[in-house]
């Protein structure tokens, strides 16, 4: 497999890049949804780099150069579905790796994450990864395919590695980036196109959510199909309408 080290395309064996993207030590990083082998929502996914930049101080290379070089990566590591990572380090590397991705369509068994975090402000994008990771190992070790984070605050704030959208009172909601949420694309997609509003959701609300979905880059809308083992309606054509919007909006 040949990914790409601070601009050139390299075989991933000769680089200090992992087979998953990742770069030693610490740093920022995006992944996003590839079909046909282009990139979904890049400019959306760089902006939020951008910013991420500056808030843990990483230095990034032009814009130009990122973008040439994805091309160039994804122009030679083709898949149909893809997961492209782009991760930038402390150091001033960066590297980015195209991945083959299985799409998730059958709804999720969702647990609450039995202790509540401590997040200090919004978070960003950045790795080792392993803290959000292990939150999401602990929920699959007990049967459940993702855990839903809250916060010492007693606010209802994502999943371990996605955003969430729920129905509750009839209405679809989605946490504020104040409550300790990662400014997701696919989150901010759906606020501006669909009949979203943004709230804070207490805890003590987790039992009124009448229907759910998990959302990524990736993944775009997952039902959410039960919290806690109650189970939730399912809004499929949500769903659809959820997807057509970020085909409608993301390549490019």
């Amino acid at each position: 497999m040949k990914v790409i080290l601070n601009g050139a395309l390299v075989p991933q064996e000769q680089t200090l890049c992992t087979a998953q993207g990742w770069l030693d030590g610490a740093g920022i990083f995006e992944t996003i949804k590839t079909v046909d082998s282009k990139p979904w929502a890049l400019s959306r996914h760089m902006r939020r780099a951008v910013n991420s930049s500056v808030k843990a101080k990483v230095a990034l290379p032009s814009e130009d150069l990122i973008r040439e070089s994805i091309t160039t990566l994804l122009n030679t590591e083709k898949h149909p579905k893809g997961l492209l990572r782009v991760s930038f380090d402390a150091s001033g590397n960066w590297a980015a790796a195209h991945l083959p991705y299985s799409e998730l369509i059958s709804p999720a068994q969702v647990r609450t994450h039995p202790e509540a975090l401590v997040i200090d402000g919004v978070p960003i994008k950045s790795y080792p990864y392993n803290h959000r990771l292990d939150i999401l190992e602990q929920a699959r070790v007990n049967g459940f395919d993702e855990a839903l984070v809250t916060s010492r605050d007693g606010k209802i704030c994502e999943g371990s590695v996605c955003n969430v959208l729920l129905k509750i009172a009839g209405t679809w909601c989605t946490p504020p980036l104040s409550d300790g949420v990662l400014p997701g694309v696919m989150r901010a997609l759906v606020i501006e196109n669909c009949d979203v509003i943004v709230r804070s959701i207490d805890v003590s609300e987790i039992g009124d959510i009448e229907s759910a979905f998990l959302l990524s880059s990736l993944r775009i809308a997952q039902p959410i199909a039960s919290i806690d083992g109650r189970e939730l309606s399912q809004s499929l054509e949500f769903r659809d309408e959820i997807e057509a919007m970020a085909l409608r909006t993301s390549v490019g």
